[in-house]
């Protein structure tokens, strides 16, 4: 089984971790303010029967993406499970390639996520404008991932999600991981339906897939029925070969475990049929990053 999002830092590499606690998307973090390793993450998945992962990038500075890079590939040769990388680079930048060329000597990359979510919310908003998937630049970066054979990590909001699928449609040599499954913060009706619209359009994009991933985010808790209801509800849209899960960690360590995170996971996919379960847990992340 492979976890398909998960993180390891250096606290001294990140500065959101450093110095006062800042707001946050997920809330009070200081019992994470410190390094979090590729050790600690393997005792951390012990027994849940995670063979594989998957980095992702987790904001080191931008100027040190390639450090960043070159640092988890070398935990990773040391020993451990991530067998691929995405790694960050500046989709606004005027060419993205010297960038982009900097990340290629590295054998476990596999993509690129810049995140694009954009929120009215100012603790909920990362982005400087709300319209990146739209933008001329990003969308020319974005394809030049198809000439190193690189995915796109998608990470946006729902009100933002008709924008996202006009970059995939621009982009359809790339293959689209859209982050947690569409980031639904607004669980009201109206939240409900304009989640649902987006993850429709994304869906009708042969290239996006999802990832099942951080429903804890806005609620602040391991909530295994929330968890079944974003699974079927992804599933229903995606299908399972275009779902795969994502643990989010060490983010979710600050109102579970591991055990208890896999666990939910597992039991909110247990209607389905264990081909389908096999998809989400190990089938999709293999196919897409190429694991």
């Amino acid at each position: 089984m492979i976890d398909a999002h998960h993180h390891i830092w250096l606290q001294k590499d990140l500065p959101w971790l450093l110095g006062p606690e800042q707001p946050r998307i997920f809330g009070p973090y200081r019992a994470i303010m410190r390094d979090y390793t590729l050790a600690e993450y393997l005792a951390d998945i012990r027994g849940t029967g995670i063979t594989g992962s998957v980095y992702v990038q987790a904001n080191w500075a931008p100027n040190w993406a390639a450090d960043e890079v070159a640092w988890v590939q070398a935990e990773a040769e040391a020993g451990g499970t991530v067998a691929g990388i995405v790694g960050f680079a500046d989709m606004t930048a005027g060419d993205v390639r010297p960038a982009l060329e900097k990340l290629k000597p590295y054998g476990l990359m596999r993509g690129i996520r810049h995140q694009f979510h954009w929120h009215e919310n100012p603790l909920y908003r990362f982005a400087r404008d709300p319209d990146l998937c739209r933008s001329p630049v990003v969308q020319a970066n974005v394809a030049r991932l198809a000439e190193y054979g690189w995915t796109f990590d998608l990470q946006v909001f729902p009100g933002q999600m008709e924008g996202a699928a006009e970059l995939a449609r621009a982009c359809p040599e790339v293959t689209f991981i859209l982050q947690h499954a569409g980031m639904k913060e607004d669980t009201s009706p109206a939240g409900h339906r304009l989640w649902l619209d987006g993850m429709k359009r994304l869906a009708d994009c042969p290239n996006v897939v999802t990832k099942l991933s951080a429903f804890g985010t806005f609620i602040h808790q391991n909530d295994p029925a929330f968890i079944e209801e974003m699974i079927l509800g992804a599933e229903k849209i995606f299908g399972a070969d275009r779902c795969m899960f994502g643990s989010n960690f060490p983010i979710e360590k600050l109102w579970t475990s591991y055990g208890d995170l896999f666990a939910a996971f597992q039991a909110g996919a247990q209607s389905l049929s264990k081909k389908k379960q096999s998809a989400i847990f190990t089938d999709t992340a293999a196919r897409v990053y190429r694991l």
